[in-house]
């Protein structure tokens, strides 16, 4: 094959933003907007340069019964994106939560005595598309709109779960696209799309599978986190971890038709279970950075806004120290960080680098991985992509079907 040049042209420079997570009563802040409360979370984040933020109003409080969606609840919404735009912030909003820190939030005509299920009941699964709709009209006509993803990280409702709602890939993929296409007429500037935790990637037998994630929606969106052992295995400062984000971005690329694609680095954050103070910002400038090396890079989506307040209980101890901001709206060392690579990046754009060789993931006549295990923390393709950036070299990734190459070979680097 032909070497492809070694460089694109100077991109644009990616879009970054936080996922919201609001100062004062945390999610269930959407239970009852505070305005105030919610202009002096923007206004902090307008003043970290931010462009844009990912909002998560909760599933039960939109739709408490399945043929009730909430007047009020939609104006919320909506009032909430016209606060962003007071401080220059276009908005993201996510429909159904869905999953959120570590806690569930489903509303009642789903679970216990009613026992249903959101991925394959057809009355649950067009009462989601009826919810996607009613959302996306209500915020349609802002000017800062983005546009919809359908939830945070709902192929989580999949075992493990205690309160899994089991679905195979058809199902999933019937699902997906009955949601994605709800919005009535969209307009062609707003992006509707969707998310998944990387169980998608790294997890065989999981229903949702990566072609969902690369072909279905607007952008692919990139979940990165380094608590599923990554930074157990390595160490949370290795070149595993503060790589961890650009591998998934480059690993969703191989499964995409088209090139082009964006990908949306929607997550990523700095956790104390691996992270020590000292190191978060630096875990956070170094993880930017290898990030701006990808091609197609829609933004970058810090998690999480504000720390979750210590006054409230139950929550695994990373997630109340995640934030950009402390529930005071003071900057903490890992916002700072953000803000200067923000700053950084926006002040000498990146070129990203043209991945001219790629590691090869064996996949079946579906484009599904042989051994997603493979691909995680551990697996051959996984250290085989990061052994090669230790030493210097920008590697893709490619499915063996797209790479044209009929001979299978263990974690192998082609020419592209």
């Amino acid at each position: 094959m032909p070497a492809l040049p070694d460089a694109s042209p100077t991109a644009p420079t990616p879009r970054f933003g936080a996922n919201w997570v609001p100062s004062h009563d945390w999610m269930f802040q959407w239970m009852a907007i505070e305005p105030d409360a919610v202009r002096r979370d923007f206004e902090a984040l307008a003043g970290l340069g931010l462009d844009h933020v990912r909002v998560f109003p909760l599933w039960p409080v939109l739709q408490p019964n399945r043929t009730l969606i909430r007047a009020r609840a939609l104006d919320d919404i909506r009032l909430v994106a016209d606060l962003a735009a007071e401080l220059g912030l276009d908005i993201s909003v996510d429909v159904i939560q869905g999953h959120m820190s570590g806690f569930d939030f489903v509303p009642a005509w789903l679970v216990n005595w009613h026992e249903g299920n959101m991925f394959t009941d057809p009355a649950a699964v067009q009462a989601q598309a009826d919810l996607v709709a009613a959302v996306y009209d209500c915020v349609r006509d802002a000017p800062n709109l983005i546009g919809l993803t359908l939830g945070n990280e709902l192929n989580q409702f999949q075992p493990p779960n205690p309160a899994a709602m089991p679905a195979d890939t058809s199902q999933v993929t019937h699902w997906l696209t009955s949601l994605l296409e709800a919005p009535r007429d969209p307009e062609p500037g707003h992006l509707i799309t969707h998310s998944e935790n990387d169980h998608l990637w790294y997890r065989d037998g999981h229903p949702f599978v990566p072609t969902h994630a690369s072909r279905l929606g607007d952008v692919t969106t990139v979940h990165s986190w380094i608590f599923n052992g990554t930074a157990a295995r390595y160490g949370g400062l290795s070149g595993q971890s503060v790589r961890h984000a650009e591998w998934m971005i480059e690993l969703s690329r191989a499964f995409a038709t088209n090139p082009d694609r964006p990908i949306w680095l929607q997550e990523v954050g700095a956790p104390s279970l691996n992270l020590t103070p000292a190191e978060m910002p630096q875990f956070c400038t170094r993880t930017v950075a290898e990030a701006l090396t990808t091609e197609h890079l829609y933004g970058i989506t810090w998690w999480c806004s504000h720390d979750v307040s210590r006054t409230l209980g139950d929550y695994k101890d990373l997630e109340y120290s995640l934030g950009l901001l402390d529930t005071g709206n003071a900057v903490t060392p890992v916002g700072r960080a953000f803000a200067d690579a923000v700053a950084a990046a926006r002040a000498e754009p990146a070129t990203p680098a043209r991945r001219t060789h790629a590691v090869v993931v064996e996949v079946d006549a579906d484009d599904v991985p042989l051994d997603r295990g493979g691909l995680g923390p551990g697996g051959a393709v996984f250290e085989a992509w990061h052994a090669a950036a230790e030493r210097g070299e920008r590697l893709g990734v490619a499915t063996r079907r797209a790479s044209g190459d009929p001979a299978p070979g263990e974690a192998e680097i082609i020419e592209r």
